[in-house]
């Protein structure tokens, strides 16, 4: 009886999407409530997947030349006020500290939402010369932003991220820096969270307040909604202008820097719940599975069976992440925790598979059960989890292309999003009016505009004007 009731306790995702993606970060305990509304307490299992993705994404930053730093978290309210279009953009979201312990502050200092402003001050003093640059920092931190609407690793008022931050000497580098990264994430995505992505420009109403250019990674979650994954952002040198940042060029003339600014959060965690788990729990890609094989000995009471266990696993863990459940739960309660928090693979041994030489292993991106020689585990586990990050990133894309649809006329537009899921490709004329009334009558925002072009069609979808640029439009978290 206990044994069912644990996957029962996960609402099916058909029938709730937003219950069931609740229940998995509850049940498989990523996260926990805490009484700062809108903030989470990330448990073990939650930080460990963080852990996993900060180590992997820290050295592909630094095969790029990227160098870690920390600034404070506080923001003295003049500075934010430098750059008008970055503070208009932030204001609504933003935490003040007003007093310093009992004393009223002579100045507001707001809590991080983003580090620009703290950077530009601390460029302005550190680049001098053409010979200081490039500079090219990231800093991992958190930030606060004072959501309304908030949901664990999606939207929460405190998370986690990486920030970098750099300055240039001429434009083409900024813009080069800022393409990089976005390469460096949708690599990252695909490669280690086996999450497609489309790559692409945000429009004018979407980009980063005080932008030249903002890109995006947009992946689609299994109920066909985007989530942005991860953007990167070409800031000119306005913001050099803002805070003074010049430099003396080889030429001997005073020179204003070419900034980027990119960033990847804890959100990454929700887009992986949300494009691999299924109503047993969490899949995780074995990449950044904190356990990448769970063993469960069957009857551990015989003599042997536990020894046997331990043995598996002490060999076992010089090459993967690998635990034992030695609890005193019946097998099938441990097979469905082991499924319900998403681990990629499952060792089940017992006395007639040691007598046997052999064990059984099990998948859990699909389920299959492969019986394997004791003396053949360790190459048959690599291969498999192999084979699992493989098959799942093939799986989430086939999942994206059955969801990504095409319309020409603001009718298939209109009809596709009333009565299916998923990314619509539309032309657009670039007026902004056509996608403020995309986003009134469906509530329907431009994901981004795809570097991979395609003409659908001469006309905007939306008003019928000569058609621009195709954009990827979606329902978003």
């Amino acid at each position: 009886m206990a044994e069912k009731k644990l996957v029962e306790a996960i609402t099916s995702m058909e029938e709730d999407f937003a219950q069931w993606y609740t229940d998995v970060v509850k049940k498989a305990e990523l996260i926990d409530y805490t009484s700062v509304k809108g903030c989470m307490v990330i448990k073990p299992a939650g930080y460990a997947i963080w852990e996993l993705i900060q180590k992997q994404l820290d050295d592909r930053f630094k095969e790029t030349g990227v160098e870690n730093v920390y600034l404070p978290m506080f923001i003295p309210e003049s500075l934010l006020q430098k750059e008008k279009d970055h503070v208009e953009g932030f204001a609504p979201e933003v935490a003040w500290v007003t007093h310093g312990g009992l004393q009223p502050l002579q100045e507001r200092l707001c809590v991080r939402p983003t580090s620009e402003t703290l950077f530009c001050d601390f460029y302005k003093n550190d680049i001098q010369s053409y010979r200081d640059l490039p500079k090219v920092y990231n800093q991992w931190c958190s930030v606060v932003r004072w959501e309304k609407e908030t949901r664990p690793f999606l939207r929460s008022r405190e998370f986690l991220w990486q920030e970098g931050h750099t300055a240039h000497a001429t434009a083409q580098d900024a813009e080069a820096r800022t393409i990089q990264m976005l390469n460096v994430y949708a690599k990252f995505l695909e490669e280690v969270l086996a999450i497609p992505v489309v790559k692409g420009q945000k429009t004018e109403k979407e980009k980063f307040a005080g932008a030249v250019a903002t890109y995006t990674i947009e992946a689609l979650m299994h109920d066909g909604k985007a989530l942005q994954s991860g953007t990167s952002h070409n800031f000119g040198s306005g913001f050099a202008e803002a805070f003074g940042i010049q430099f003396t060029d080889k030429d001997n003339t005073l020179k204003y820097v070419h900034q980027t600014s990119w960033g990847m959060t804890t959100r990454l965690i929700g887009a992986i719940i949300m494009v691999h788990g299924d109503n047993s729990g969490l899949v995780l890609p074995p990449k950044v599975a904190p356990t990448q094989l769970m063993i469960v000995p069957i009857m551990q009471k015989k003599e042997g069976v536990l020894d046997k266990a331990y043995e598996l696993r002490d060999t076992l863990k010089k090459s993967f992440r690998v635990k034992v459940d030695d609890t005193d739960k019946t097998p099938g309660w441990k097979f469905a925790e082991a499924e319900m928090r998403g681990y990629p693979l499952r060792l089940e041994i017992g006395p007639k598979d040691i007598e046997a030489g052999k064990c059984v292993l099990c998948r859990r991106d699909n389920g299959e059960k492969i019986e394997v020689a004791l003396d053949e585990v360790e190459a048959k586990v690599g291969e498999l989890l192999e084979t699992i990050q493989k098959e799942m990133l093939e799986r989430a894309r086939a999942h994206r292309e059955e969801h990504t649809y095409e319309a020409t006329t603001m009718e298939e537009f209109e009809n596709l999003f009333n009565t299916k899921s998923g990314f619509v490709k539309a032309m657009w004329c670039e007026d902004q009016a056509c996608e403020d009334l995309i986003k009134e009558k469906l509530s329907v925002t431009s994901r981004c505009m795809p570097f991979e072009q395609q003409n659908l069609s001469d006309k905007c979808v939306c008003c019928g004007k000569p058609a621009k640029k195709m954009v990827y439009w979606g329902k978003a978290y």
